[in-house]
């Protein structure tokens, strides 16, 4: 296969050697296309031996050639990483002014953007405007990862791990989507946004506060999301087996990045669905050093706090935007294993009340139930379900649940869009 690896101009730069490999090694032909910029991070003789090719930036070298329209046109792929907020808006916008804009100006094949940025230039509106625009013309856009930046900062704006973009990019060339005009379904052509696995919580560099899940449940939903039509992306924690093949992955470990990703996400989805299981607390403070055991035989104290309500959150923000702010629909899980106050039902019922979510995914939890497992057993719970009449129970594979599951927020999707 041909790929065209378009290199942006900001210090991630030095990761796309690396991605540069795992093409090369997978037995592709990979053009590197460098701006100008990018070649102050990493130079021409690195692409060149590591491509097997001859590496330019310009328009005007090798001009027999015509290889700013020559590139494009033989491209069974672009993936530009990483893409810097320029680089997004000058292709938004069209422009035609280095080599590389021109190969992205006459592609055919699939294209695929891996940002990398400051958090606030992620989120600042003309971005995501670009963003928004380049997804209109059938363009992938992966969402950043979030985690350390440039210096002291943290946020959403780091570039994907290469193994995450070289899955993403070989997903558009195997399942390239057709028109979502074409497509069937409430769903087909929309974006649902996915949380799975479960939040890590540090408490020095060894040890963390986490939890039992595996993840299985969120693959499940966003495979069957996929099958119905949707752009599917998928904000992964801790989680024991790989993410669905497809999915526009971003990865976090804590309760603070998952959020973080989730408050990025949100605006440009229809659907969100949170299966991920997030600690509700974290440590105050987080050690630099590993926790020694003192001589004096002293226990040390751990001191938590809350983490935000990260699902209360995305509904509020939905309120806030008005009647045509997105996601149209948000569902909730909650994990229960109830007590001598409630059963597990009455549980739910609060959260779902509390939350103020759209639909709410109830599993009884404890040993060898639901956490790892391959089969579940789930409650689905309305705002306009009856206490009298008790909500619909799903049971089977992780699979099959999911596909009820899905099968519900097409449903309920289509009357929310209804009803606006």
């Amino acid at each position: 296969m041909r790929i065209v690896l378009g290199v942006g101009g900001g210090i991630a730069a030095y990761k796309s050697a690396s991605l540069l490999r795992l093409f090369t090694e997978a037995g592709n032909n990979v053009s590197v296309i460098p701006t100008e910029a990018s070649l102050r991070f990493v130079g021409v003789a690195t692409w060149e031996a590591l491509s097997g090719n001859t590496v330019s930036s310009s328009v005007f070298d090798e001009v027999q050639k015509v290889n700013h329209v020559r590139l494009g046109h033989e491209a069974d792929l672009i993936v530009v990483a990483p893409a810097t907020a320029d680089l997004l808006a000058r292709a938004a916008a069209g422009q035609a002014n280095d080599l590389l804009t021109n190969t992205l100006l006459m592609a055919r094949g699939p294209v695929l953007f891996a940002p990398a940025m400051h958090t606030e230039m992620w989120a600042h509106p003309a971005t995501r405007a670009n963003v928004q625009t380049l997804r209109s013309r059938g363009i992938l856009v992966l969402e950043p990862g979030v985690g350390r930046l440039t210096g002291t900062d943290s946020g959403a704006g780091r570039l994907p791990d290469p193994e995450d973009i070289f899955a993403a990019a070989m997903a558009a060339v195997d399942i390239r989507p057709e028109e979502p005009e074409t497509l069937p379904g409430p769903l087909a052509g929309r974006t649902v946004t996915v949380t799975a696995g479960g939040t890590r919580e540090p408490l020095d560099p060894v040890r963390f506060l986490g939890n039992r899940s595996s993840g299985k449940q969120g693959a499940a939903l966003a495979r069957a999301a996929l099958d119905a039509g949707a752009r599917v992306r998928f904000i992964a924690a801790h989680m024991d087996i790989p993410a669905p093949d497809g999915v526009e992955l971003v990865r976090v470990e804590t309760a603070l990045e998952l959020r973080e990703a989730v408050h990025a996400s949100a605006p440009d989805s229809d659907v969100l669905i949170m299966a991920a299981a997030v600690a509700d607390f974290r440590p105050d403070t987080t050690s630099d050093t590993k926790i020694k055991k003192r001589d004096d035989g002293a226990d040390p104290v751990i001191t938590l706090i809350r983490n935000p309500d990260i699902l209360a959150e995305a509904v509020q923000h939905r309120t806030a935007g008005g009647e045509a702010a997105r996601p149209a629909l948000i569902v909730g899980f909650a994990a229960e294993t109830g007590d001598g106050s409630a059963d597990v039902l009455e549980y739910g019922r609060q959260k779902l009340a509390r939350k103020g979510c759209d639909l709410l995914v109830l599993n009884r939890v404890g040993t060898s139930l639901v956490f790892g497992q391959d089969s579940t057993e789930v409650r689905l719970l309305s705002p306009q379900d009856s206490e009298s009449a008790p909500p619909p129970t799903y049971a089977g594979t992780k699979t099959e649940v999911a596909q009820r599951i899905i099968a519900r927020v097409e449903q309920e999707f289509e009357a929310a869009l209804s009803v606006r």
